[in-house]
């Protein structure tokens, strides 16, 4: 028995979590990829037959299946439990490029660490999960590809981009909802963007963008903001609980903590000396 539940859906990628309960030796009828995915096993193991070569997948090897890929399954072991990831055809070629990928790919201890990362990411899944997902397929297609791709490409001109991309986060331009459109808006791939982030600013594009959104908190709740839920959904968290911990990330404190606080330092400035 398969069961697959999506995690996280945007255009250009999704995230699902497969559990097979599956126990039997021989092959599993045929079947053909319909996309670019990648698979890393959480628990478990179970074999692969896919472009005449059959792998051994489990925690430290796991696969690349390409459009056409015609698969096949067995699972000598019992059961297992993965991560797919899958690409549209675009997203797939600004990582990729033309290179050609060797379909298995060694986990090593930075990709496993990346993978545990974007499992428990989902609460943000347009630049958290987004980015995650970079590092770890960026990491897979680099390993797995023959030439070099946009995934392990130069730097180019990063300080005009960063620019560019703060200036669209900051005036709630309608691209920067996401990474992935972010990076389609300024003419880049979502990799270079996310890479050149830590270079040019010293974090992650993910906490840059929740630092402008703490901000942004800060001063809802220096004005007397009282409604936290729809705080939460008008600066784009996924709920209450994702604005507090993110909050408290930057600021050390709840935005509950935050508002009294901010609160008495507004009735201290009203009083006359």
């Amino acid at each position: 028995m398969l069961e697959a539940v999506e995690v996280a859906a945007r255009p250009g990628y999704a995230v699902s979590v497969v559990k097979c309960a599956e126990d039997h030796v021989g092959w599993s009828p045929p079947e053909v990829a319909d996309g670019h995915r990648m698979v890393l096993v959480r628990r478990g193991r179970f074999h692969r037959d896919a472009r005449g070569i059959v792998a051994d997948t489990d925690s430290a090897v796991g696969y690349l299946a390409a459009p056409g890929d015609e698969e096949r399954f067995a699972h000598p072991a019992g059961g297992d439990v993965c991560t797919s990831v899958t690409f549209g055809e675009a997203a797939w070629d600004r990582l990729a490029g033309s290179a050609a990928i060797r379909p298995t790919v060694y986990v090593d201890g930075r990709l496993d660490l990346a993978h545990r990362r974007v499992v428990t990411s989902a609460a943000d899944p347009d630049y958290a999960l987004a980015e995650g997902l970079l590092e770890l397929v960026g990491r897979a297609i680099t390993q797995a590809a023959s030439a070099p791709t946009p995934a392990s490409g130069g730097r180019g001109d990063d300080g005009t981009l960063v620019s560019r991309a703060r200036e669209a986060i900051a005036s709630d331009d309608p691209c920067a909802v996401g990474l992935f459109p972010l990076a389609e808006s300024l003419g880049v791939s979502p990799y270079r963007l996310s890479r050149a982030f830590p270079r040019e600013v010293g974090v992650s594009l993910t906490r840059y963008r929740n630092r402008v959104r703490v901000g942004r908190a800060l001063d809802r709740l220096e004005a007397g903001e009282g409604e936290l839920a729809r705080l939460a959904a008008e600066l784009g968290f996924a709920d209450q609980a994702h604005l507090t911990r993110t909050v408290r990330d930057h600021t050390g404190a709840t935005p509950a903590a935050l508002r009294r606080l901010l609160a008495g330092e507004r009735k201290g400035d009203a009083q006359p000396v």
